[in-house]
Parts: C-alpha cells; sequence; structure tokens
C-alpha cells in the first residue's frame, strides 16, 4: 500500500469523523485501500460502508451523524430534531429523518432510520447545518421541528408536541411569531391557534 494514499485517508477520515469509500473517489485513491486499512486494523467500521478512527469516543449524537453521512440529502426532524435541540424527556431509537416525498426510499440497512416524507417549502425551510462528530448534519430548527410535531401528532403523540411547545416559549428558544410562521407553511395554524393562545 502506498502511504501516500494511507496518509490522505487518515487525513481525511480525521477531518470528516466519518469517511465513505466513495468518499475517495474525488482524490483518485481507489476504494480497495479503506477495505486494507480496515483490516490492518487502522480503521473501525461503525456501518455499511461507514468507518471512523478506532476507538474514537462517540458523542450522544453518534448514530444521528452516521445517518447524516450515509444520507445526506436527508433532514433530521421530530423526536430526533426535539432531542438535538433538548426539547423532550424522549430518548427514540431511530433516528427520525425526513425525505422528499417523491425521492426514492434512503437506504441504511444497518441504521435504526424511521423515514417521514414532506414536500415543497415544508421540507425545504427552517433547515439548520450543524457538525456532530466532524460530519456535516441538516436538522430542522426549533420552531419548525415544534410545528411538525404537531403536524405529525398521530404519529408522536400530541403530549409530545405540547411538552416541546411549552418548553421551547417557557425557554424562550423561539418566538410566537416563528411559530406561526411555520405553522402556516405547515397547514397547522389552526391546530396549534387553541395551544399558543393559551400557553403565551
Amino acid at each position: 500500500m502506498k502511504s501516500a494514499n494511507t496518509a490522505k485517508i487518515l487525513e481525511l477520515v480525521h477531518r470528516s469523523g466519518v469517511l465513505r469509500p466513495r468518499d475517495l473517489d474525488r482524490y483518485g485513491i481507489p476504494r480497495r485501500y479503506m477495505s486494507r486499512l480496515y483490516q490492518k486494523g487502522m480503521l473501525e467500521r461503525v456501518g455499511r460502508g461507514l468507518y471512523t478512527i478506532p476507538n474514537t469516543e462517540p458523542t450522544e449524537h453518534h448514530t444521528v451523524a452516521l445517518v447524516s453521512k450515509q444520507i445526506p440529502h436527508a433532514v433530521v426532524c421530530l423526536l430526533s430534531a426535539l432531542q438535538f435541540h433538548n426539547l423532550t424527556s424522549q430518548n427514540p431509537y431511530q433516528v427520525w429523518i425526513a425525505v422528499d416525498r417523491t425521492a426514492r426510499r434512503p437506504r441504511a440497512p444497518e441504521l435504526p432510520i424511521r423515514i417521514v416524507r414532506f414536500s415543497g417549502v415544508a421540507l425545504t425551510e427552517g433547515i439548520e447545518k450543524h457538525k456532530l462528530e466532524g460530519v456535516k448534519v441538516r436538522v430542522y430548527g426549533i420552531a419548525k421541528t415544534v410545528v411538525d410535531c404537531f403536524k405529525y401528532r398521530n404519529k408522536i403523540g400530541l403530549d409530545v408536541a405540547l411538552e416541546a411547545l411549552r418548553e421551547c416559549l417557557r425557554e424562550r428558544r423561539c418566538t410566537s411569531d416563528e411559530l406561526w410562521h411555520y405553522a402556516k407553511i405547515c397547514r397547522v395554524a389552526n391546530v396549534m391557534r387553541p395551544y399558543l393562545e393559551a400557553i403565551s
């Protein structure tokens, strides 16, 4: 194995946190080098086609980072976004992600994902970009997440949506105006109005 390729791969995985074999294509490094580094114990396989530095201490958002690396176009949403923003006592086993209504179903067989279909501005508005374990993660902001919880209250429970609404207003993490903005986009203004009026 060429030491230059080894050094470059290790540099990339240090910088990005998690690396996929296809990430090597842009550098002209054959993908087989990654499996060789894995066999030598220089890389650790943490999911199908996902490699990192051995013995890396994972953060509480480790699975979210892995899912975001494997499915970069997805947006972390609902229970997983609430957990990311510390707005729920729930600890979801699956990573909830939003994808376009017309997109092919993402494949991540070894990762625990729950897919929700969004469309139009309900999909594209309110996205924040963060870095977790070196991985770029797209996640809905607080106001958009709370509104989404009301829209999908039948999936996650009205009690979870209400808890998130109370917490974000009590801690002043978003404003009523921001909530109204997304409530109109997601067409749940009438659903949310009585709760917002009671809590505000």
